[in-house]
């Protein structure tokens, strides 16, 4: 006899596990099928290891170039990159067990294996030993995410060419690595691997690194990436990757110029296409985009009733927060409960590259396209007493304004833990309150906070301390 279930979650990630919990709230029997883990990717492979790699980095980036500075010195220092995997490991096991005792608090029923649409109500499960139990579904949320997309002429054998599933997993790094793409990941693993003493070259083919942030961004992160010995190849578009006997070789070219590029490894970085396939979507007749993202309205449905979709696998904005926040929606939708309509463009981004990078809405040139008239409040860390203080001052805290109406458009944040200070701003607009009125809430000091109150206070005009 097949199983009856009110909501049905196709995938465990930071977009699926959240709607189950939240439709579990909302008295929902609920079951959530993943074919190899609970957390998905962020938790397993992705966002959570990843930080715990980093902060090993920035240990041995103070160790290893900063000695002097903060007055310290060894005779014989020793990196073991094995103990900082090991970490980050640790971590991502810790949270991801902490998934599974979730689903168990919440009464959620959790099916391991690959799931399969019969009918728009219908599904099979097929566990890993090829038994297969067959679910009813009064609704079900697709939140399948997404795969590192590689050309096809790109051969990852997970050793000379990776992707970032192999790179996080690896316990030993190369001592040479060509980067393709300056996105999040890219960035992120040049801040990893240069601060062990790697030699990285990041090709980047659009004219800057982090094409899609604040131009300035990107001017400050090229700048900072070159003082650690970041080399950075921008405007280059890569011809082929190819695997040698002692690594790889890469051909990038820019203004009909080509140049080979050998390393020991070569880390593709470029995107990520959705995990649409294979789950029998358009047969039941659900809308798929050209490029394979599931098409949803701002309810998080699909044009087939009962069917909806979460997260990567939309195409919406490809961050796990933000599928935590369409996963609540959906389930919110499904239990009839009052709900939020999102706000993509005003989404807050991290970048965890040393210095980190953090954003939300839109940029200054982007504002100016659109017809409007700005002011932009700026303030630089080498102006914050706390910054100073921990010797991690690089950046600037950038607020672009609306100048008629005084709303915030935007605020673009390169520095010491600025991913942090992201809150402060997204409420503050959700709440539609102005830079003057941020500039006059009395901020800690001394604070890197004291930074966004200091641009604030430049876009109102008002600056005090610059």
């Amino acid at each position: 006899m097949p199983e009856n279930f009110d909501v049905v979650v196709i995938g465990a990630g930071p977009a699926g596990y959240v709607a189950a919990i939240r439709a579990a709230q909302l008295k929902q029997k609920v079951a959530i099928v993943d074919k190899q883990w609970l957390g998905g990717v962020c938790l397993n492979v992705g966002c959570i290891p990843s930080k715990s790699l980093l902060k090993n980095a920035e240990v041995a980036h103070t160790l290893r170039e900063r000695g002097k500075e903060f007055g310290f010195s060894f005779e014989n220092l020793k990196l073991d990159y094995g103990v900082a995997l090991k970490r980050s490991r640790s971590n991502s096991d810790r949270l991801t067990k902490g998934v599974g005792f979730l689903m168990k608090k919440n009464g959620i029923t959790v099916f391991m294996g690959e799931a399969k649409l019969k009918a728009k109500d219908v599904l099979t499960v097929t566990d890993k030993d090829g038994k297969v139990t067959e679910l009813l579904a009064k609704n079900i949320i697709v939140a399948t995410g997404a795969s590192a997309a590689v050309p096809g002429a790109w051969k990852v054998d997970g050793q000379k060419v990776v992707t970032y599933l192999e790179a996080i997993l690896q316990d030993k790094l190369p001592k040479s690595v060509v980067v393709i793409g300056s996105g999040a990941i890219g960035v992120e693993f040049s801040t990893v691997w240069n601060s062990y003493g790697v030699d990285v070259t990041i090709v980047e083919m659009l004219p800057r690194l982090v094409p899609l942030e604040d131009e300035e961004i990107s001017k400050e992160l090229e700048k900072e990436f070159k003082k650690r010995g970041v080399k950075a190849l921008t405007g280059h578009k890569v011809e082929s990757v190819e695997a040698t006997a002692t690594g790889v070789k890469v051909v990038v070219s820019a203004e009909g110029k080509q140049t080979t590029l050998e390393a020991d490894q070569a880390l593709v970085a470029i995107g990520f296409r959705p995990n649409s396939k294979g789950l029998g979507l358009e047969e039941v007749g659900v809308k798929i985009s050209e490029r394979g993202f599931v098409e949803v309205n701002e309810k998080m449905q699909t044009n087939v009733p009962g069917i909806y979709a979460i997260g990567d696998v939309t195409g919406k904005l490809m961050l796990a927060h933000v599928g935590s926040a369409m996963g609540i929606v959906a389930a919110e939708v499904i239990g009839g409960a009052e709900t939020v309509t999102l706000d993509y463009e005003m989404m807050p981004r991290a970048t965890y590259c040393q210095p980190q990078i953090a954003s939300f809405g839109i940029t200054e040139a982007q504002a100016k396209e659109r017809g409007l008239t700005v002011k932009v409040g700026r303030f630089p860390f080498q102006a914050n007493g706390k910054a100073l203080g921990l010797g991690d001052y690089a950046g600037f805290v950038k607020i672009v304004m609306d100048e008629k109406y005084g709303e915030i458009l935007g605020a673009h944040m390169i520095g010491p833990e600025v991913t942090e200070l992201l809150p402060e701003l997204t409420l503050a607009h959700m709440m539609e309150l102005t830079p003057h009125e941020i500039a006059r809430n009395v901020h800690a000091h001394p604070t890197i906070s004291e930074a966004i109150m200091e641009a604030a206070h430049g876009a109102s005009g008002t600056p005090i301390h610059i």
